[in-house]
Order: C-alpha cells, then sequence, then structure tokens
C-alpha cells in the first residue's frame, strides 16, 4: 500500500499530496484519514503512480478505494498519474503502445472514480526522443483520456524540446535544501521562462531536514537512503552540518525543521527568475500532514538571506542517488 506525502502550495492556493512507496504501509483506514486530513488542508494536487506499488495494488487502487468511499471529493482533487514504464520492469519504455497500455491500465483501475488530470512518464526512454514522447502523449490529451502532460527528471533543454510540441502543464523533479541541482543547471530558470510550476519531491532531503536521522543507523535496514552517498560516511557528517543550522533556525523561530526547510522551497517562487515552486513533503499520519501544511509558509528576505549563507557555508557533499 502506498505511503501519503501531503503538502501546501503557498502562491498558487493549491496543495499537492503525494502517493509513494512505503514497505510498511499504514491501514487503508488510516490512510483515508491522511487523504481527507491532506484535502481540509488545501492540499487539493494529488500525485500517485502505477509505479508507486506492485501491479494488484498501487496509488491508483488506493485511490479508487477512497473515490469509491468519497466521490464527492473527485471534483475537488486535481490528480496527477505517473506511468510509462515496461511492463514488469523498472525501466522507461517510450513505446506508443506501452504508453497507451500504461494510461489504459491506470483509467481501468481508477474505474471511472476520477479522471486523469495530468500523467507524466516517470523517466524519459533514452531510446526515444521527448517530441515522440510528447506527441503520444498530446494525442491522449485530444482523446480525453489525460487532461494534460507532465515531465518527470528531465534537463532544461528536454522541457524546452517538450513545450514546443505541446504545453506542459508541470515538471517533477527534486529539489531541497539537500539538494541544489535544478537552481544550477537552468531547470528552474526554463520552468520559470515557459511558466511551467515545479513539483519539487523530496523536499525534506528523504528525511534529513526533519532533524530525525542523526546518524546513518538511524536509517533502517533495507531502505534505500542507505545506498545513497549523501548519507554514507564522511559524507553525512559533512551534510550533518547543515541540518543542525537549519535546527537550530526553526528552534528561534519556534518552528520544526521539516516546517522551515518547507517554508524555504515555498518562499523561492517569490524570487525574481524562478517558477512557481512546490514542494511535496512526506506524511503518512494525519499528524504529519498538519505539520507540513501548517504553521510557517514563507520565509522572510532576512531568513532566505541567512539560509543562503548557510548553504554558502555548508554545502552538501555526496550525489542524489
Amino acid at each position: 500500500m502506498p505511503a501519503l506525502i501531503g503538502k501546501r502550495v503557498g502562491p498558487t492556493g493549491y496543495g499537492t499530496m503525494r502517493m509513494t512507496w512505503n514497505p510498511s504501509p499504514p491501514s487503508k483506514e488510516v490512510c483515508f484519514e491522511t487523504l481527507n486530513t491532506a484535502l481540509e488542508s488545501g492540499a487539493n494536487f494529488w500525485n500517485g503512480g502505477e509505479l508507486y506499488g506492485t501491479p494488484d495494488y498501487n496509488s491508483c487502487h488506493l485511490l479508487k478505494d477512497y473515490f469509491t468511499k468519497y466521490p464527492q471529493n473527485a471534483g475537488k482533487v486535481v490528480l496527477s498519474i505517473k506511468g510509462g514504464l515496461a511492463r514488469n520492469e523498472f525501466r522507461p519504455d517510450g513505446s506508443e503502445e506501452n504508453i497507451r497500455a500504461s494510461v489504459d491500465e491506470c483509467l481501468r483501475v481508477l474505474d471511472g472514480t476520477k479522471s486523469i488530470d495530468i500523467f507524466e512518464c516517470a523517466r524519459q526512454d533514452p531510446t526515444t526522443t521527448i517530441e515522440k514522447t510528447v506527441t503520444i502523449l498530446a494525442k491522449l490529451v485530444k482523446e480525453g483520456k489525460i487532461g494534460g502532460i507532465g515531465l518527470s527528471e528531465v534537463d532544461a533543454e528536454t522541457i524546452r524540446r517538450a513545450h514546443k510540441v505541446h504545453p506542459i502543464a508541470a515538471v517533477e523533479v527534486e529539489l531541497s535544501l539537500w539538494s541544489l541541482d535544478i537552481l544550477e543547471n537552468d531547470v528552474a530558470k526554463t520552468c520559470a521562462e515557459l511558466d511551467i510550476p515545479v513539483i519539487a519531491y523530496s523536499p525534506l532531503g528523504r528525511g534529513a531536514l526533519t532533524g530525525e536521522i542523526a546518524n546513518f543507523a538511524d536509517i533502517p535496514e533495507g531502505d534505500f537512503r542507505r545506498l545513497v552517498p549523501k548519507f554514507q560516511g564522511e559524507n553525512f557528517e559533512h551534510n550533518l552540518k547543515l541540518i543542525k543550522e537549519i535546527a537550530a533556525l526553526a528552534k528561534r523561530k519556534g518552528s520544526a525543521p521539516a516546517q522551515v526547510a518547507l517554508a524555504w522551497v515555498r518562499s523561492l517562487s517569490n524570487k525574481p527568475g524562478l517558477p512557481t515552486i512546490i514542494p511535496i513533503p512526506g506524511g503518512t499520519t494525519k499528524d504529519k500532514v498538519i505539520q507540513n501544511t501548517q504553521g510557517v509558509q514563507t520565509l522572510s528576505d532576512e531568513e532566505m538571506a541567512e539560509i543562503e549563507s548557510i548553504l554558502k557555508a555548508n554545502g552538501i557533499k555526496g550525489t542524489r542517488y
């Protein structure tokens, strides 16, 4: 069963709920409670995918069950679905046959309880041009199977090429105090120029910025993060300096470190030359959703400048994957 990730989008008035995979999932009742709390908190842009789970039960199945029980909420939610992987394989397949099969399967599982407002291929197939991928998805928009087209983990040139074929509704990429890549590689700049919102996944640095991971041993056995260079050895010891600085700033503000980290991501939308940026924090329970959607929402210019100094003094070491 998918874990649930909720977040509020300050500048646009929308919020996001992301449904990804959790090896120790909460019950369906807890999931529904979390989804309802997210919606009540203004988080109405929900992101799921057929890859978040198994073919027999993924976030599309959960959504079908949820909207069957709460049909009145379907019209309140903007739903983005990620797919496009080869059947039963974790690799992109950009063929028209596969993309159509992916969309059709998601629609079959949702069973009419909710439309797909945005569909995005989880990764761009290196053997298929982005022009071909977007052309296929544009056909599905015209056919009424999906409402719009999103992109995931793409570079600036790919975004420009895609947008020439069909307007892009959103670009999903990693962004946090723990990962600044898109601010340095023209992805954010390009999205701003084309007026495309950025959906920032892992805005809490895969949990690092919550303050709940003090050392490598705090990461459970079998957890993906044990393989991530940022969490290992000397890299993590160095990266803890940034975490402690953010925690100290949060304490002065009377906030949780996670709230400050999310407020920083939201506040980037106010900077000239940057697009609307929507953070997607983790939260499998209503309490986590409440923490992530309430409290400090944006930071002052002085606080943003302070964090900029912290980042310059404590650059993150280690790669994302």
